[in-house]
């Protein structure tokens, strides 16, 4: 638990107050948990819209003549093929194959990128990052996660409303970014189409200055999008099986553990050599030894979280390291790093809660789908 005096503030914590918001600490980030509740926010967005302050979340501009060797060498993903305007999920890697963190980068110009990391890794992130940038000025790193209110508007209403708040907004293909309103200064207003609920969305970053992020929180209230907190956003990704970092990743797990291996680019022989490919290649040479797995209750139990012991045959051989109550399917689900020869969808395992089994098989991803 971080000291209160040390905790970190978003610039929207006045909003979520207003609307009745119940505050926890997140990642050393005193965010909103939940308003009306983790069900009904949830499915908000699975029919509606929902709003989600990200504000916590790490920007990061990378420019310079050397921008693109530097960060093919830094991201698991070959950075080079993406067009302007477009993005991609990645991963940075320590060298022994872990990961640091796993974020979006978008390419916003020829050499010009634009990096959104995760908020309880900003630190670590600027430093690993800085520690490795070239001496000879090629590559500029710019801090900007000061500088914006970020706000996700998700769920199947979210284009719609968008274009009502935005009519000459560029709407931007899914993982594409594209200016929101014409720039005014040196900070300027981005959509991006990416989203971590499994619903059509949008991450709209506006400049803090001129308190442009409040303004934007009550113009979607105004167009009736449910505010929605930490809780509802976890049981969204987890049904769609999208990892948590510091759950279900960390630095102690490769992404070929982590099932991640099609954004890790060993196969591209346009990618040259990037930080922790080596421990990838020796691991997938010699094989793996846990692969993370989607595990789903089959009886009636109670809401799964992390830690909770995964049992086969009544010995432990494993651990949850996320889990929650679906709204979507009314089941327990859950994910959990399980020796490969258990991972196969069909092999019945038991999840134990507070000393009581409750039966439970492994599935295929997502849990949820329309």
């Amino acid at each position: 638990m971080s000291d209160p005096a040390t905790l970190k503030h978003t610039p929207l914590e006045a909003c979520h107050l207003a609307s009745g918001a119940r505050m926890v600490e997140f990642g050393g980030w005193l965010m909103p948990v939940q308003y009306t509740g983790i069900m009904d926010e949830h499915r908000a967005v699975r029919s509606s819209s929902g709003m989600f302050d990200i504000s916590h979340m790490g920007e990061v501009l990378v420019e310079g003549a050397g921008a693109l060797e530097w960060l093919e060498q830094l991201l698991t993903n070959r950075v080079g093929k993406l067009a302007v305007t477009r993005g991609q999920y990645t991963m940075m890697l320590n060298e022994k194959g872990g990961v640091i963190d796993d974020l979006i980068i978008y390419r916003t110009g020829e050499a010009a990128y634009f990096l959104v990391i995760n908020g309880a890794c900003r630190d670590l992130d600027l430093e690993w990052m800085r520690s490795r940038l070239p001496s000879d000025g090629s590559v500029i790193l710019k801090d900007l996660g000061d500088d914006y209110a970020a706000i996700a508007l998700q769920g199947p209403d979210s284009e719609k409303i968008l274009r009502s708040l935005y009519p000459s907004c560029e709407v931007p293909k899914r993982n594409g970014i594209a200016p929101l309103v014409a720039s005014d200064g040196s900070i300027p207003s981005l959509v991006a189409r990416t989203g971590y609920t499994g619903e059509d969305g949008f991450e709209l970053f506006v400049p803090v200055a001129q308190g442009n992020g409040e303004a934007l929180w009550q113009n979607l209230l105004a167009a009736e999008v449910k505010p929605c907190g930490l809780g509802a956003r976890d049981t969204l990704r987890l049904e769609m099986g999208y990892p948590l970092n510091g759950s279900d990743l960390s630095p102690d797990r490769t992404p070929l553990e982590a099932g991640l291996g099609k954004f890790a680019s060993l196969d591209d022989a346009a990618k040259g050599d990037f930080s922790g490919r080596k421990a990838l290649e020796t691991q997938r040479s010699k094989g793996l030894p846990s692969l993370l797995t989607p595990l789903k209750l089959t009886v009636t139990g109670p809401p799964l979280r992390s830690h909770y012991p995964v049992l086969s045959e009544g010995h432990s051989v494993g651990e949850t390291c996320s889990g929650a109550l679906s709204p979507s399917l009314g089941k327990g689900i859950a994910m959990a790093y399980l020796p490969p020869s258990l991972a196969t969808p069909g092999t019945g395992l038991e999840i134990e809660v507070r000393g009581r089994r409750y039966a439970a098989t492994v599935v295929a991803l997502p849990f949820y789908s329309k």
